[in-house]
Order: structure tokens, then C-alpha cells, then sequence
């Protein structure tokens, strides 16, 4: 099993979602399949496949997410430094290509949201950045070839 990093903010937010799923969508679905049972012939009833397919997809996931939480390592965020790319620290790049200035935060898989300019530690780019310091170049291999970005700054 892989160790996922993440801050506590990050986890504290996959265990709510995992009590969410046992506690109020789990018993949800099992009053539907009831209801559904209730209702008679199971072979034609479309309500009750669809509830207990609901049933299993929810399972896995509950199942997924407590193998996250079980491998999860909380990152003590006061020793985080920013004399060299690593998770959780943000990190100003300069694609050498086109000139383009770009911003990133470094996290965790289960944190990652571009939209929100956080980049999962997993991405080819955030690899290549990791360990690198204020003006270093990070050649990184995406699909399209390689690419060079220089480090600008790096803070938390």
C-alpha cells in the first residue's frame, strides 16, 4: 500500500467525507433497496438494481477511501522550508518556451485541484520540480516532449 501525504486540513476533510458516506448515504441507500423490496417482483424492478448497484459503487468507494486515510501520512507543515521545491510549498515557474509565468501549489494526490492551482507530488511536472532551488531549471518529460521551466521563487 503507498503512503499519501497530506496536510491535516486535507485529511480531516477525506474523514468527514468518509463518515458522510457510513453514516447518512449508507443507510440512504439501504432504506431505498427496502422500499424497493417492498414493492414486490424483484426480477423487473428497476428501482431495486439501480439502489443496489448504488449500494455496491458507494461500498467501493467507502473501501477506497479508508485505504487513503489508513496510509495517510500527515506532513508537519512547521518544518516545511522554502529553499527547495517540496509538497505543500508553492512554487512560481517560468516556462522557458513561451515566457509564461505559472504559480503552483505542491500537494497531495487526494488534494490536488488545478483549478485552484494545487498540483498533485504524482504530475510529471511537480516531479520534476521537486528538490529544485530559486533559479534552477526543471526539465520535465510530458507527453508532447520535453519541457524546461524555471523555479522564479518558492514560498508556503
Amino acid at each position: 500500500m503507498a503512503v499519501t501525504y497530506m496536510t491535516e486540513e486535507g485529511y480531516k476533510k477525506l474523514v468527514d467525507e468518509l463518515n458522510e458516506m457510513e453514516n447518512v448515504q449508507r443507510p440512504a441507500i439501504s432504506k431505498m433497496i427496502a422500499e424497493a423490496r417492498d414493492k414486490g417482483d424483484l426480477s423487473e424492478n428497476a428501482e431495486y438494481d439501480a439502489a443496489k448497484e448504488a449500494q455496491g459503487l458507494l461500498e467501493m468507494k467507502i473501501s477506497q477511501l479508508k485505504d487513503v486515510i489508513a496510509s495517510a501520512r500527515l506532513i508537519d507543515e512547521s518544518k516545511i522550508n522554502t529553499n527547495e521545491v517540496q509538497i505543500l510549498t508553492r512554487v512560481k515557474i517560468r516556462n522557458k518556451k513561451n515566457g509564461q509565468i505559472m504559480s503552483y501549489m505542491i500537494v497531495s494526490e487526494s488534494e490536488a485541484n488545478l483549478k485552484e492551482g494545487k498540483l498533485s507530488v504524482t504530475t510529471p511536472i511537480a516531479k520534476g520540480l521537486l528538490g529544485k532551488k530559486v533559479g534552477e531549471i526543471a526539465e520535465v518529460q510530458v507527453p508532447s516532449g520535453k519541457m524546461e521551466f524555471e523555479i522564479v521563487e518558492i514560498s508556503l
